[in-house]
């Protein structure tokens, strides 16, 4: 396990050195939550690399991953832990058919962490397995009631299992929290973390995030791509395009062999960057071609 960065300037170095282009006010958040032992909360459009900076995270400071994505209708069971029933059961005949008929002495048999299935949360505190980085992604997904779930874990890095006793991280993980904000996520969770909004990078941070992931892409071509990218943001899609789309964009072009912009090549190749036909329509022709001369100026 790596030692945490020491400083706003450390931190920046270990996200850049696998790939990941902060801002300072981000690397700055980053770093307190590291030294401070507390949660990130993490909000903002999608594809702004949220998600991303858990995994760079786990990367950098030599830490498993852990991962729960978040969906409607999730439960504790889905999130935390569950009891393996099929193997409580078959313990239980085994020890009638030995002979052995104290219910009670048959419950403490089974309540243990021997029949106890961990799922993402209390794997991430698992005082037997090396140190994690928690990722709970989308947590804006996820039903209202399920927020309470989490609060014992953001506050004491801790999950109390009724039958069994407290679970308590020997080292605590490193929390990160992202939301996509399509509902406004409890108060209660906001407290008990740092937060920062994730924001599209300016054209600088982008095409350094390009450079980094996809030093293949030609100069003058990846220029084209951010500038052009840059000024689609500005207009009205259902969906905007996020990096990664950024950066799907000048590989493919690059794979078809372009070193520079055309609106030709933009029709041709618009499903890599819009996600939506309506989008695509909007973009598609004469509007295209306006952005491609301006992203060349």
């Amino acid at each position: 396990m790596t030692a945490l960065p020491a400083s706003v300037d450390e931190t920046a170095k270990l996200l850049a050195a696998q790939g990941y282009i902060a801002d300072r006010e981000l690397a700055t958040t980053v770093h307190l939550a590291l030294a401070m032992n507390r949660p990130l909360f993490l909000e903002g459009e999608p594809g702004t690399g949220k998600t991303e900076i858990a995994k760079v995270l786990a990367a950098g400071l030599n830490r498993r991953l852990v991962r729960l994505q978040c969906y409607d209708g999730m439960d504790l069971s889905a999130a935390a832990y569950e009891w393996d029933h099929a193997r409580q059961l078959m313990a239980i005949r085994l020890s009638e058919a030995a002979g052995r008929t104290d219910r009670t002495e048959l419950s403490n048999d089974i309540y243990t962490r021997e029949f106890l299935k961990a799922r993402p949360l209390l794997s991430a505190i698992d005082p037997d397995l090396p140190p994690a980085v928690l990722l709970i992604d989308e947590l804006d997904r996820a039903d209202e009631p399920f927020e309470a779930f989490l609060l014992e874990l953001l506050a004491d890095f801790q999950i109390t299992v009724p039958e069994l006793g407290t679970v308590k991280a020997k080292v605590m993980p490193v929390v990160v929290l992202t939301s996509n904000r399509t509902r406004e996520v409890h108060d209660a969770i906001r407290r008990r973390c740092l937060y920062h909004w994730v924001a599209y990078p300016d054209a600088a941070r982008e095409r350094a995030i390009l450079a980094a992931k996809a030093p293949g892409v030609p100069d003058k071509l990846a220029g084209q791509v951010v500038a052009f990218v840059q000024k689609l943001r500005g207009e009205e899609l259902f969906k905007l395009p996020g990096v990664a789309e950024t950066i799907d964009w000048a590989q493919a072009l690059t794979y078809l062999n372009k070193s520079e912009l055309t609106s030709g090549d933009v029709d041709e190749t618009l499903g890599v960057l819009l996600k939506y036909q309506d989008d695509i329509a909007k973009v598609k022709g004469a509007e295209a071609a306006r952005l491609v001369v301006e992203a060349s100026m």
